[in-house]
């Protein structure tokens, strides 16, 4: 579903991405791994279309993420590290707003708003106005619209950012409950999030792969 083949992206003299490859397969959650500034959301901002790649080739679901990109995005849910909302839209607007935006038919966008609300944790703040919400709030938003689409693959950026531990543990648990639903690429800087909800990692620093883990079959949690 998400096939990388000798990434590279250089600033001037700084090589941020260097030489990646890897894939993931339909349905698996891919936990991407590595301490800030390694690299991961320059990859995924390339995966995404966001920003090109120096050199190197990526699909994603059978498109070039270079020359297809805006039928990348049409395809993709996407989940920045730094979440950017208008400050003063009403939480349901917004996802409504961001409906019409991504073409979602208008029969179903109050359908597909309130199931993202609801797998957000969203729903008794649905009236508050985004500035009024904290960090953390903010980034359930972002995962809201992520999924507003309900999209086949998934690029989520440090999802748990700013979240406290009850809020992190409700959305690990939603990101692992959609293991063989969706494709997801998950960013982290912290092991344990990504030993609890996905079945391999690749480990980035300084813009390489340095190592590469899968969960034994039958192991209840996996090791990496």
């Amino acid at each position: 579903m998400i096939r990388v083949e000798h990434l590279t992206r250089r600033y001037h003299d700084l090589v941020a991405v260097d030489d990646v490859s890897l894939q993931v397969e339909e349905g698996e959650v891919l936990g991407f791994l590595g301490p800030n500034g390694a690299g991961k959301s320059t990859t995924i901002k390339i995966l995404t279309s966001f920003l090109p790649a120096t050199s190197g080739r990526a699909e994603v679901a059978g498109l070039d993420v270079a020359t297809q990109g805006l039928a990348v995005r049409r395809l993709i849910g996407y989940l920045p590290e730094n979440v950017a909302v208008p400050p003063d839209a009403r939480v349901e607007e917004y996802l409504e707003y961001r409906g019409r935006l991504k073409g979602i038919p208008r029969a179903e966008r109050a359908r597909r708003r309130d199931a993202v609300l609801e797998a957000a944790g969203l729903l008794p703040m649905r009236r508050r106005i985004l500035s009024q919400l904290s960090r953390g709030y903010r980034q359930r938003v972002g995962l809201a619209d992520a999924l507003l689409s309900d999209p086949k693959v998934l690029f989520l950026d440090e999802p748990t950012g700013g979240l406290d531990p009850a809020q992190r543990a409700d959305v690990l648990e939603l990101i692992a409950g959609m293991r063989g639903q969706r494709t997801v690429m998950l960013s982290s800087h912290v092991l344990a999030e990504v030993e609890s909800v996905c079945s391999r990692v690749a480990i980035i620093k300084n813009g390489a792969i340095v190592a590469r883990g899968t969960r034994e079959p039958g192991e209840d949690e996996p090791q990496f």
